[in-house]
């Protein structure tokens, strides 16, 4: 069992930059892949980023590509997902969660979510 805290969300202008960070209670964060989800209100749950348990592959949804990065620290038990250059439409709640897949995009692939974290984009 993995319980995953996020947090680093909050209100910024369009343009600005968050860190988001998901830390896991498990010492064996090592062992799972990570991904970074997001659901806007009224919207699905879509993916976001993922991370393989070495930090040697990610993944991307187009949308982000160049503007968001996914890194981890094994050590610290902690993934994290810096957004640069944000927008409006990335306004969502934002979860985090462990897989046993190599790297997944898929939410169904995914066993461990966490609460999520609020960011909100003003124009």
């Amino acid at each position: 069992q993995v319980q995953l805290v996020e947090s680093g969300g909050g209100l910024v202008q369009a343009g600005d930059s968050l860190r988001l960070s998901c830390a896991a209670s498990a010492r064996t964060l090592g062992t799972y892949s990570m991904g970074w989800f997001r659901q806007a209100p009224g919207k699905e749950r879509e993916f976001v980023a993922a991370i393989s348990r070495s930090g040697g592959s990610t993944r991307y949804v187009d949308s982000v590509k160049g503007r968001f990065t996914i890194s981890r620290d094994n050590a610290k038990n902690t993934i994290y997902l810096e957004m640069n250059s944000l927008k409006p439409e990335d306004t969502a709640v934002y979860y985090c969660a462990a897989t046993s897949y190599v790297i997944a995009i898929i939410r169904s692939n995914y066993n461990y979510w966490g609460q999520g974290t609020q960011v909100t984009v003003s124009s």
